[in-house]
């Protein structure tokens, strides 16, 4: 007989492990099977098919939340509960991990053969924010758990965002005749550390520096990200030429949009950590 009432512990950490197990195969390019996958979880779980389906659509609403990738086949719904939030979270920091999207040194696929061809569309506006009690839910779960801090820390993450954003640069300035400028670009985080307050400096098409900051996230386009004090003044003293280049969905398939200073025109800036000086 099937069973009902909340979910415990063990059985969270079962279906959120098997979701991944899906998950990564759907970011390898492989085939799976979601009926077998529910088969065997019903099996072990005595969950009826719907509460199993609808726990998949809630482990993809929390990793949205997380700034993850999910299972497209999953719509995110927004009704669960907090300890489902903190099986992810233990899954995500237990060591184990997802196929990362190749870097533009690297392999690229068949989507990215040509970096020029990386899709940069309009920054988010309202008509795509979520209803408000979901929006409540992604903020509430993004504020514990940092997604944003996350991404940070991922070097490679970051690394490879720049990769793709240079090689593109260069694409763009070869295919408007200006082979000139593009052997001029350089990657300024890599060759002269972080301070600069952007990563990489290019050029317009017309001569114009092109100062950019890259930003890159696994998660949805809303998916906040850390941006340094540095950064911020870089961009007021140089609102000319900086430019914030946000990469999201990276994991899957790169997508961006640009945004210029004032940043504050476009988001909404938290303070999430002071200096401490002694007295």
């Amino acid at each position: 007989m099937a069973r009902g009432g909340d979910w415990t512990d063990e059985e969270n950490d079962l279906i959120v492990a098997d979701y991944f197990a899906m998950l990564s195969e759907e970011l390898s390019g492989r085939a799976y099977n979601k009926t077998e996958h529910r088969r065997q979880l019903k099996g072990r779980l005595q969950r009826t098919d719907g509460s199993i389906e609808f726990k998949h659509q809630n482990i993809s609403a929390v990793l949205q939340c997380l700034g993850e990738a999910w299972i497209n086949g999953y719509k995110p719904a927004f009704n669960f509960q907090m300890p489902l939030a903190e099986a992810v979270e233990r899954w995500l920091s237990s060591g184990a991990v997802l196929p990362e999207h190749l870097s533009a040194g690297e392999k690229p696929n068949a989507g990215l053969a040509d970096p020029a061809a990386l899709f940069v569309g309009t920054a988010p506006t309202l008509r795509n924010e979520p209803p408000p009690e979901a929006l409540q839910k992604m903020l509430g779960v993004a504020r514990k758990f940092d997604a944003a801090e996350r991404d940070e820390r991922n070097r490679k993450l970051g690394r490879a965002g720049e990769e793709l954003v240079l090689a593109r640069e260069k694409a763009v300035l070869l295919a408007q005749g200006r082979s000139d400028l593009s052997r001029q670009i350089r990657w300024v985080s890599q060759e002269d550390g972080d301070g600069a307050g952007y990563d990489i400096a290019s050029f317009y098409p017309d001569g114009r520096d092109r100062l950019i900051e890259v930003k890159t996230t696994n998660g949805w386009e809303r998916t906040p990200f850390h941006i340094s004090r540095n950064e911020l003044a870089v961009a007021d003293a140089c609102r000319d030429s900086w430019c914030l280049f946000r990469l999201y969905d990276f994991r899957r398939e790169p997508k961006a949009f640009e945004l210029f200073p004032p940043l504050e025109r476009h988001v909404e800036l938290t303070a999430t950590s002071f200096q401490a000086s002694f007295r």
